[in-house]
C-alpha cells in the first residue's frame, strides 16, 4: 500500500483528534479513515496503510441531521459487524439478510450488500444523540449494487464500497475499532500534512522539503550536519521557505506529523526513524512521495547513468523561458535559480509541468510513470549494466505519451518508438554542423541554429535530449533557441569558480567513471596549448570505489595526459556502519603502475599550499566528488591561495 496515502489518512486523522469527542487512540492501533475529499477509506494499522478502497457517500453531501440522506461526519466506532459468511451479493433489510442475492443484474433499487459495518456516533450533540445519531440513522459502511458511481458521492447517506472491498475489510475490523469520516480541509498545499525530512540538507531530500514548501504544504526535517553546525546556509535557504528544522533525535515526529521521508542513505538506527515506528508515523521513501508527484503532473522525467542533473536543468529552463511555468525536482542546483536566492535544486510553477531527475542508483527510478521519459546513456556506475539495463526496461514500459532515448548501442534495445537522439546518423534528432570551444558550443536542428554556454560534448548530448522532451511536450525548437543560449548550468557541473594568474579552477561533480572521463576531456578543451590539468578526486563512498576501482583506472588511465597531475583525497565517509576496506592508496598504487603521476593528498591544507605553488598559467585545477558539500569549499580555498601566491 501506498505510504504517501497513508501520510494523507494519518493528517486527517490528526486533523480529527481535535474534536471533541476524539477517542484515545493507541498510536500503533488499528483505525478506518473514510475521506469524502477523494471519495476514499483507508484502515490504518501500525503506521501502515493495510487497506484501501474507493467508496461512495452522500449525493447530498455532509451531515449528521435527521432525514437529511447527508453522510455524518466526526469520529465513530464500529457498532456491529452482520453478514459473516454469507454469499457475495446477499441483499439485507434493515440489517436483515433476506436470503436475496444480487448476482450484477440492473436493478433500479438502492441495495445494501455483502457485508454491514453499522456506525455508533462518539461525539455527543454531533453524530450522537437525539435527531443527529448515526446508528439510530442507519448509517453503515456496506456493499452495494451500485459500483459503476463508486469515486463518487451519490449514496443517501451511507458510505458504499465494492461487493469486494466490503468483504476483505470487514474480515480486518473488529467491533469498537474508531472509524474517522473526515469533514476538515487539510488546507493548502498537497494535501498530505506536514512531513518530516530525514537528512534533509541532503540534495534530493532538500529539493523535495522545499518542494512541499514552495506548494504552500508543511514540511520539517533534520540534518545530523545541522546539528554539528555545519552548512548554516543550507539551514538559512530551508528556513526561508518556512521549513522548520529539528535535531536528529526524533523530537521533530511529535505533535502533527504525517509522515517521515527518508533516503536510501538513511539507516533504521537513526533516532528519527525509531520514534517514527514508535509513534506509528508513516515511514516514506524519498522516491515514494517524489513517484506521487509525478502522477499529480505532466512530468518529464529524465534517468541516465551521467548527465541527469544538467538535462533536468536544460528542460527545465526551456519550458520557463517558452513561457510555460514548470516546476522542477532535481538533485543538482540550478544557477538560475541561485540567482534568484534560492537553493537552486526545487521550483513550483503554475502548470502542471514538472522535471524530475529519476535516479537509477538505489532502483527507484522504476517507481515512476512520467507523461515524457529519458534515457540519456547506460553506463557502470552504481550497479552492473545488466542490472540498470532491467531497471530501464521497467521505466521505459511505464512512459505514457513519449520517449527519448540517446544514441548508444546498449540503448537500442530502447528505442523502439522513441525519439533518438545524438549525434551520429541513427538519431533522428540530431545535431549538425557541431562546434565544440573553451566556452561552450554552436550546433544546429532542424535548421534552427543552437549557442550552449556550457562546454563539452556531452553537455551538447544532453542539450539534445532535453530539445527532444521539450519537443514532445509541443514547445517549438524557435522557441527553445534563447533560453537554452541563457542558459548557464547547473552548480559543479564543470563549474569555473574563476582565474588567477592564468590558472582556472573548476568545481566539478564527476564521481564515476564516466563523468571523470567527461571532465577531463572537457578540461583539456580549456587548457593552454602547453597547460596542464591539475586534477584532485575524492571517492564518494568506500562501496562505490571498491566497485569501480577497475573503472576509474582505466579512466583516469585513459584521459589524462603525460604531463597532467592527479590527487586522491581521502574516501569520503558521511558516518554509519559502511565496511571500509579500502583506501585511495589503494587506487592511486594501481594508477602509478600504468604509468599516471598520481599520489595520494595527505591533508587538504597541504594540497591548497602545494597547488598554489605549483600550478602555472595555462593550467586548469579541476577538483573532483560528490556527496561531501565541503568540496566546493577546497576548491574556493585553492583560487584563494593562488591570489596570495600572486600578490605575494
Amino acid at each position: 500500500m501506498d505510504p504517501v496515502l497513508a501520510a494523507r489518512y494519518r493528517a486527517l486523522l490528526l486533523a480529527g483528534l481535535v474534536r471533541p469527542g476524539a477517542p484515545d487512540l493507541d498510536p500503533r492501533g488499528r483505525v478506518l479513515v473514510v475521506d469524502p475529499a477523494r471519495q476514499r477509506l483507508g484502515l490504518l494499522e501500525d503506521g501502515r496503510l493495510a487497506f484501501e478502497a474507493g467508496v461512495s457517500t452522500a449525493q447530498n453531501g455532509l451531515g449528521c441531521e435527521e432525514n437529511s440522506f447527508r453522510t455524518p461526519t466526526g469520529w465513530h466506532r464500529i457498532h456491529d459487524r452482520i453478514g459473516a459468511g454469507a454469499a457475495p451479493g446477499t441483499v439485507f433489510r434493515s440489517r436483515v439478510a433476506t436470503g436475496e442475492v444480487w448476482r450484477g443484474e440492473d436493478r433500479e433499487d438502492d441495495l445494501i450488500l455483502t457485508r454491514v459495518l453499522t456506525l455508533d456516533g462518539l461525539e455527543e450533540g454531533w453524530n450522537r444523540g437525539s435527531g443527529r445519531d448515526s446508528l439510530a440513522r442507519f448509517i453503515y459502511l456496506h456493499g452495494t449494487n451500485r459500483e459503476r458511481d463508486l469515486g463518487r458521492p451519490r449514496s443517501h447517506g451511507c458510505v458504499r464500497l465494492a461487493n469486494a472491498d466490503v468483504a476483505a475489510l470487514f474480515d480486518r475490523v473488529a467491533e469498537g475499532d474508531p472509524v474517522l469520516i473526515a469533514a476538515e480541509p487539510l488546507g493548502a498545499g498537497l494535501g498530505l500534512g506536514r512531513l518530516h525530512f530525514a537528512g534533509v540538507a541532503g540534495s534530493g531530500m532538500s529539493a523535495l522539503a522545499q518542494f512541499v514548501a514552495m506548494k504552500g504544504g508543511r514540511a520539517s526535517g533534520s540534518d545530523r550536519s545541522f546539528d554539528r553546525g555545519q552548512r548554516p546556509e543550507a539551514r538559512r535557504q530551508l528556513e526561508a521557505l518556512g521549513v522548520a528544522l529539528h535535531l536528529q533525535d526524533g523530537s521533530g515526529l511529535a505533535g502533527d506529523c504525517a509522515g517521515l521521508v527518508v533516503s536510501t542513505a538513511v539507516e533504521v538506527e537513526v533516532p528519527d526513524v525509531a520514534e517514527a515506528r514508535r509513534r506509528g508515523v508513516p515511514v516514506l521513501h524519498r522516491s515514494e512521495l517524489l513517484a506521487h508527484l509525478v502522477a499529480r503532473h505532466r512530468t518529464v522525467a529524465i534517468t541516465g547513468t551521467s548527465g541527469k542533473s544538467s538535462t533536468v536543468a536544460m528542460a527545465f529552463e526551456i519550458l520557463r523561458g517558452a513561457g510555460r511555468d514548470p516546476s522542477v525536482i532535481t538533485g543538482g542546483e540550478l544557477a538560475s535559480l541561485q540567482a534568484e536566492g534560492l537553493w537552486g535544486n526545487a521550483w513550483a510553477g503554475g502548470s502542471d509541468l514538472l522535471v524530475i531527475e529519476a535516479d537509477e542508483s538505489d532502483g527507484s527510478v522504476v517507481r515512476y510513470h512520467p507523461a515524457v521519459g529519458v534515457l540519456l546513456n547506460l553506463q557502470k556506475d552504481h550497479k552492473d549494466v545488466e542490472v540498470v539495463a532491467e531497471l530501464f526496461r521497467a521505466f521505459r514500459a511505464q512512459i505514457r505519451e513519449a520517449c527519448v532515448v540517446g544514441e548508444a548501442e546498449n540503448l537500442r534495445a530502447f528505442a523502439g518508438g522513441a525519439e533518438v537522439v545524438g549525434l551520429g546518423p541513427e538519431a533522428s534528432l540530431r545535431a549538425e554542423d557541431l562546434v565544440l570551444d573553451p566556452e561552450g558550443s554552436s550546433f544546429r536542428v532542424g535548421g534552427v541554429p543552437f549557442r550552449l554556454a556550457v562546454p563539452g560534448r556531452h553537455n551538447v548530448e544532453n542539450a539534445l535530449a532535453a530539445i527532444a522532451a521539450c519537443r514532445a511536450l509541443g514547445v517549438p525548437l524557435a522557441a527553445m533557441a534563447a533560453p537554452l543560449a541563457g542558459f548557464r548550468g547547473v552548480a559543479r557541473r564543470f563549474q569555473v569558480l574563476g582565474t588567477r594568474g592564468g590558472i582556472t579552477v573548476v568545481d566539478d561533480f564527476g564521481h564515476n567513471p564516466a563523468k571523470v572521463a567527461a571532465s577531463l576531456r572537457t578540461a583539456h578543451l580549456r587548457t593552454a596549448a602547453d597547460g596542464r590539468v591539475l586534477a584532485v578526486f575524492q571517492p564518494h563512498g568506500f562501496g562505490p570505489l571498491k566497485f569501480l576501482r577497475a573503472d576509474f583506472v582505466d579512466a583516469f588511465t585513459a584521459e589524462l595526459a603525460p604531463r597532467d597531475r592527479l590527487w586522491f583525497l581521502k574516501v569520503f565517509y558521511a558516518g554509519g556502519t559502511v565496511t571500509r576496506d579500502i583506501s585511495s592508496a589503494d587506487v592511486v598504487a594501481d594508477l602509478v603502475a600504468r604509468g599516471v603521476a598520481a599520489e595520494v593528498a595527505p591533508t587538504r591544507e597541504g594540497l591548497v599550499a602545494r597547488l598554489a605553488a605549483e600550478a602555472r598559467p595555462g593550467d586548469l585545477i579541476l577538483v573532483m566528488g560528490a556527496r561531501d558539500p565541503s568540496l566546493t569549499e577546497l576548491a574556493k580555498a585553492i583560487l584563494e591561495a593562488l591570489r596570495g601566491t600572486l600578490e605575494a
